[in-house]
């Protein structure tokens, strides 16, 4: 008789808090490639917000639930019940500032666990959230907990809707960083400035993926269950994209992806395309993505003169990128303000092999950068210890923010001439993201990070650093119960537990 093997480690169980598709949000969509991968290593519930997608339960064994083996999904409120008869040994966190990330603040103050911080700032989510439910008092607790060296009086232009573009200055990350057992975000750059903001907080990166529009498959995942083709082709080619639009023969198309939104620089990009139009250039701007609501863009490009320059799409469902980014000559990356995010726009754009032009930010230099002031590659411009960037050609052209219509108007004007060097930008960006950007590196980094949160060394914030918090945040939801308990002269256990 044989000697038994070694004991079986027993899988981990992981309760993740995330939007999920048919909710239109990056993080949605990055969490829909990624959790399948995922879900080999790790028995994993994920909590969204509400039903819309289908609740799970224990005979669940189809549509959004459970795909051969992927994770199930549960409304968030079911997650008390769960974690209180079988605890999860972590509970992973996706943060972004958006309000699709709004029900999570209660449960990763009280239930620790590893927070993947997809953008450097979370302002204006938190408080359009606390303002809309008419609660200014949390608001200005919580800005004066994330920010005591704030002006006295920047919380009460807060509440009157009035910050604006000064809710930069003050991103309102403490409660979330200082709370967690671990933080991960996509950035180096960014790890290096939050590890000197709050000392002593564990601050992992993982490299951000995309999915290869050009090769990988795509994952079945909760927005559509029809994979792409192992070639990469769909059903839309780049050809069909432009007649679709209407897109001259000919012409070279300029492209942005994701919510059109000012802070995308769409009036510069509209501004300096129409130069070139005037000077007899053959370009187009393609805007695929929906547009904000508080954003009126073809009336901003009739203005400028230029509406038969701009074609926005609308929403394109994920299948369809592929053709979308086949179809642009160079995408325009741009961003400004920044909230500290990776774009993974951008990544994609890389992803396809197409030239990019961005903003040269901090948390950009990992990719080299043209300046089309005098088309040499500019230098680092942070720390080494903040920037892995090789060496190599450069990846895409970076403008400098404060001479940025001379600047782009420099960038469009050579990209829209030059296919060589629209090719060379391409084959740089390719490389880049082969070497760093794939479905499999963010995998990788995620397995390492998770087990560094379930290791005895992360432990969440002490019981003194948890007393400091705005007393709204601990609040447990039984003060109501225990007034009318009190005046009935009547006390209950079960809610001292």
């Amino acid at each position: 008789m044989s000697a038994p093997g070694p004991a079986r480690a027993e899988t981990r169980r992981l309760a993740w808090f995330t939007p999920l598709p048919p909710v239109r949000s990056g993080i949605a969509a990055y969490n829909a490639e990624l959790l399948p991968r995922l879900a080999g290593s790790y028995e994993i519930d994920v909590f969204v917000e509400s039903a819309g997608l289908k609740p799970c339960s224990t005979e669940d064994s189809d549509g959004p639930c459970s795909t051969g083996g992927d994770p199930r999904v549960f409304d968030a409120h079911d997650f008390l019940w769960k974690h209180a008869l079988r605890p999860y040994d972590l509970t992973v966190y996706q943060v972004g500032n958006e309000t699709c990330h709004d029900y999570m603040w209660p449960y990763f103050v009280r239930y620790p666990g590893l927070v993947v911080l997809h953008d450097g700032m979370l302002h204006h989510a938190r408080a359009r959230c606390l303002l809309q439910r008419r609660r200014p008092d949390d608001y200005r607790a919580e800005l004066g907990f994330s920010h005591p060296d704030a002006p006295p009086g920047a919380a009460e232009v807060g509440v009157l809707g009035l910050l604006g573009s000064l809710q930069y200055f003050w991103p309102m990350l403490r409660v979330p960083v200082t709370t967690a057992r671990l933080v991960a975000v996509h950035n180096p750059w960014l790890a290096h400035d939050l590890s000197e903001e709050f000392p002593g907080a564990p601050i992992e990166t993982i490299r951000m993926g995309v999915a290869d529009p050009l090769a990988e498959p795509r994952s079945k995942t909760w927005a559509t269950d029809e994979p792409r083709s192992k070639t990469g082709t769909t059903a839309v080619s780049a050809a069909a994209v432009r007649g679709r639009y209407g897109i001259p023969a000919g012409a070279v198309v300029f492209a942005a992806f994701g919510h059109v939104t000012p802070e995308k620089r769409i009036r510069p990009a509209i501004r300096a395309l129409s130069s070139l139009v005037a000077r007899g250039a053959r370009v187009h701007l393609l805007l695929v993505g929906e547009p904000a609501t508080h954003y009126d863009v073809m009336s901003e490009a009739e203005r400028l003169g230029a509406g038969g320059l701009v074609t926005v799409t609308g929403y394109v469902p994920d299948e369809e990128l592929p053709a979308h980014l086949a179809a642009a000559d160079v995408c325009l990356c741009l961003r400004w303000p920044a909230a500290r995010e990776t774009s993974a726009s951008w990544l994609r754009c890389l992803a396809a092999g197409r030239p990019t032009v961005v903003t040269n930010l901090a948390h950009t230099v990992d990719v080299a950068a043209l300046d089309p002031r005098s088309w040499e590659v500019l230098p680092p411009a942070v720390p080494a210890a903040c920037s892995d960037r090789p060496s190599g050609d450069a990846a895409c052209v970076a403008i400098d923010i404060l001479d940025e219509l001379h600047s782009l108007a420099l960038a469009v004007e050579r990209l829209s001439a030059d296919a060589v060097l629209r090719a060379r930008l391409g084959a740089a960006a390719r490389a880049h993201f082969e070497r760093r950007h794939t479905l499999a590196h963010m995998t990788d980094d995620y397995r390492r990070v998770i087990d560094a949160a379930l290791s005895e060394g992360a432990t969440p914030a002490s019981e003194r650093a948890r007393a400091s918090l705005p007393p709204h945040l601990l609040d447990d939801g039984t003060a109501r119960a225990r007034a009318l308990l009190h005046e009935a002269g009547a006390a209950v256990d079960f809610l001292d537990e």
